[in-house]
């Protein structure tokens, strides 16, 4: 089938989960979460760690690891994800940004 129909792109905005739905508050936790976790996983794949490493380093359980690695944001509090983070030795930066009225 060769259909030379354009496909529709809409352009999406900065946190995902605005777009698909989310109220402004819960997308924003989500996406705060969803970047903590993506840190956390390229940290664990840069030390070549399988899980029951990485839950040794972090304190956790191998099953929370293979949460983390497979993304179950639901699974994880700002708050759980700072503390693995800083026991990383990574830093947090955070920027509020006012909108005009």
């Amino acid at each position: 089938m060769n259909d030379k129909t354009p496909i529709a792109v809409e352009q999406g905005r900065d946190n995902v989960f605005i777009d698909l739905g989310f109220e402004p508050e819960m997308a924003a936790n989500l996406k705060i979460r969803a970047d903590l976790i993506l840190a956390l996983q390229k940290y664990i794949k840069e030390k070549n760690w399988n899980q029951e490493q990485a839950a040794n380093f972090f304190q956790e359980t191998q099953p929370r690891i293979s949460n983390l690695m497979n993304g179950d944001i639901d699974k994880f509090s700002i708050d759980k994800l700072v503390t693995m983070i800083i026991r990383a030795g990574m830093q947090i930066k955070i920027e509020v940004i006012t909108k005009a009225a």
